[in-house]
């Protein structure tokens, strides 16, 4: 069970493109090879079609034009990415939002700012199929 991250295909949803940045040059640490972008949760869904597969998406939370919830809710209704890996990553490390989170079905939570240290091996435990829920 899980993939491996140099065969792992990872979207990052994120509209700061300083957080994203950051992220794919972790990614690429870790030996991701596939990383694509969307800037907002709007047409997430359209836009993850396209791709031949997805093994982890990457969700900020607080997006332009539609949130990460919303996106979230759309994604799951899809028979495509119902069972897609979906993890939170957001600076509202709140125990509500973490709850919230929890609740509207995604799979982990990464909260921001993001550890360099940590990031890594959280995202290699995410994708061998671990749950992680770590806002700090």
């Amino acid at each position: 069970m899980g993939v491996q991250p140099r065969d792992a295909t990872i979207l990052v949803v994120e509209d700061d493109f300083q957080s994203f940045v950051l992220v794919t040059r972790l990614l690429a640490y870790l030996g991701v090879k596939k990383c694509e972008w969307k800037a907002s949760g709007w047409q997430v869904l359209e836009f993850a079609e396209t791709l031949p597969y997805i093994d982890l998406i990457l969700m900020d939370i607080f997006l332009p034009e539609e949130d990460g919830y919303q996106a979230l809710g759309r994604l799951r209704a899809h028979p495509r990415f119902k069972d897609t890996l979906i993890v939170a990553m957001t600076a509202d490390v709140s125990t509500e939002n973490v709850e919230r989170a929890h609740n509207a079905g995604f799979d982990g939570f990464i909260g921001k700012p993001l550890d360099p240290d940590r990031f890594p091996g959280q995202i290699r435990r995410i994708l061998q199929g671990a749950a992680v829920w770590e806002p700090e």
